[in-house]
């Protein structure tokens, strides 16, 4: 079955780095569209950032433009997200999507804080 298992999260001070990975399975993944959610305390989901199948295209939430860059490895099945310049307000949980379909898994928190 479809497995999308997302890492990397962790506590961070504003102004720091994080790189997400997300380790794709159960699906050819090299022939989907994938994207990037998350999801602060309280409010709903909200589209960070996605990517087509060769990763020759992007498009990002205008929030993270500038800060966040999205790539994949269709070798090696598995989507990343390059966050630099965090903020406070980044501070969720972040998700890996296929495009347009609802997250499936436990997902990586991701707090900005000093």
């Amino acid at each position: 079955q479809v497995q999308l298992v997302e890492s990397g999260g962790g506590l961070v001070q504003p102004g720091g780095s994080l790189r997400l990975t997300c380790a794709a399975s159960g699906f050819t993944f090299s022939k989907y569209a994938m994207s990037w959610v998350r999801q602060a305390p309280g409010k709903g989901l909200e589209w960070v950032s996605s990517i087509n199948t060769d990763g020759s295209n992007t498009g990002y939430a205008d929030s993270v433009k500038g800060r966040f860059t999205i790539s994949r490895d269709n070798a090696k099945n598995t989507l990343y997200l390059q966050m630099n310049s965090l903020k406070s307000e980044d501070t969720a949980v972040y998700h890996c999507t296929k495009h347009g379909e609802a997250p499936k898994g436990q997902g990586t928190q991701v707090t900005v804080s000093s």
